[in-house]
């Protein structure tokens, strides 16, 4: 059956939520349900208790063995970045790379973790990705107790960043992705990806967040800063200055409705 012919089912898979976004199928799919599911995180397994709310709520999507999408949230990845290499010629050598990479930067990414590198421009710095296999196979297994089909598992960073490549293309910017409780912060200059870093925040970060990007940058010692920011929230700036820095909210798609934004994990 064409993947046209097929409802399809999104879900941003997140530490304290599971948020909905089902379509139903066609040329130009149409989003019939969203929602936000608020789950308890479990003290080990951060992941746990979103992925066991998986099954009801495919069940009460309306939609029959669909095709399903998960977005996985920034806190259950680790980054990393690689120079290009030429000398570097197979996946395999690059997910060798990758992975030694990982161990040096985050010491919890041990041999079990599932590892993927990902272009960011052509022959430019690679992004590696590190997921736990346990949490892999629990969706699996979740999505198909929920009568469906697992289609793809993405990094929230770089499904944002696909639906922004265009957008940003050439720039030099930060591009700040939140969730609750969690910054993920990147800055790219030129379309050159330089750092990828993670920070815990608090529902005050807002009233911080000059102060935070100013520390990001003494910490890269930038020769220059940076005052143009890309922002990915699912609740909107009221601004578009902030402390010196000039803010662009490219959360939403155009021609999608505002109220759609806390949902922005899980939209196609």
């Amino acid at each position: 059956m064409s993947l046209l012919w097929r409802d399809q089912v999104r879900l941003g898979v997140g530490p304290d939520r599971l948020v909905v976004a089902a379509y139903r199928r066609g040329v130009h799919p149409r989003l019939v349900r969203k929602d936000i599911l608020h789950v308890e995180p479990a003290e080990s397994e951060s992941w746990r208790a979103s992925v066991e709310a998986i099954p009801p709520a495919l069940t009460t999507s309306a939609t029959q063995r669909p095709d399903v999408s998960v977005v996985l949230s920034n806190t259950f990845v680790r980054y990393a970045l690689l120079p290009w290499n030429p000398a570097l010629r197979t996946d395999a050598e690059w997910v060798a790379l990758a992975r030694h990479r990982l161990q040096s930067v985050h010491a919890e990414v041990p041999g079990e973790w599932e590892v993927r590198v990902t272009e960011t421009m052509r022959g430019g710095p690679l992004v590696a990705c590190a997921v736990e296999r346990s949490l892999l196979d629990a969706l699996e297994a979740k999505i198909a107790e929920g009568r469906a089909r697992l289609l793809s598992v993405q990094p929230y960073l770089m499904a944002a960043f696909n639906r922004l490549r265009h957008k940003i293309s050439n720039q030099t910017c930060w591009l700040v992705i939140e969730e609750p409780g969690c910054l993920l912060l990147v800055l790219i200059q030129r379309g050159s990806w330089v750092s990828i870093r993670n920070r815990r925040v608090d529902e005050r970060w807002r009233e911080q967040f000059p102060e935070i990007l100013e520390r990001e940058s003494a910490l890269l010692a930038l020769g220059e800063p940076c005052n143009d920011v890309v922002v990915y929230t699912p609740s909107a700036f009221e601004t578009d200055s902030f402390g010196g820095y000039r803010l662009r909210d490219l959360t939403l798609a155009r021609g999608t409705a505002r109220d759609d934004q806390p949902f922005a994990m899980a939209l196609a």
